[in-house]
């Protein structure tokens, strides 16, 4: 029984093996575009202790806090006149549904930073200390 089940299975790999494909066609590899579901998003950005907030013209969104808002956060802290002061950026990111549903109904996933513009504001009008010439 042994030997016959042998032979059966050597057979079979055999004619398994003795593949008659033989033509010599070049599969070629196409490329292929695939979408980005990153937008361009350009926007003011603010950061307060546990949050941020990414504003445009016609839309709110919450920002994801990951090492990426960070980072950003950490740029824009210069150009700041104040706590509440936003800076306008340019970012890469995905927009998602809040899966919290606490804040805003969509955030933000920033990937890339691509611009932080300095406010013309800020560059013209230098701060006054109040401070000074007190009567």
């Amino acid at each position: 029984m042994k030997k016959q089940l042998f032979a059966v299975l050597t057979g079979l790999l055999l004619l398994s093996a003795c593949d008659d494909n033989n033509s010599s066609e070049e599969v070629t590899a196409t490329p292929v575009a695939v979408k980005d579901s990153l937008t361009t998003i350009e926007g003011e950005f603010i950061y307060l202790a546990d949050a941020a907030v990414l504003k445009g013209r016609n839309f709110i969104y919450g920002v994801e806090l990951d090492s990426v808002s960070l980072r950003l956060a950490d740029s824009i802290a210069p150009l700041k006149r104040d706590e509440f002061h936003m800076i306008p950026v340019k970012i890469r990111g995905k927009v998602l549904r809040n899966p919290g549903g606490k804040g805003w109904e969509e955030v933000v996933k920033i990937s890339e930073i691509l611009e932080i513009t300095a406010d013309p504001a800020t560059e013209a009008a230098p701060q006054v200390n109040k401070d000074l010439d007190k009567p």
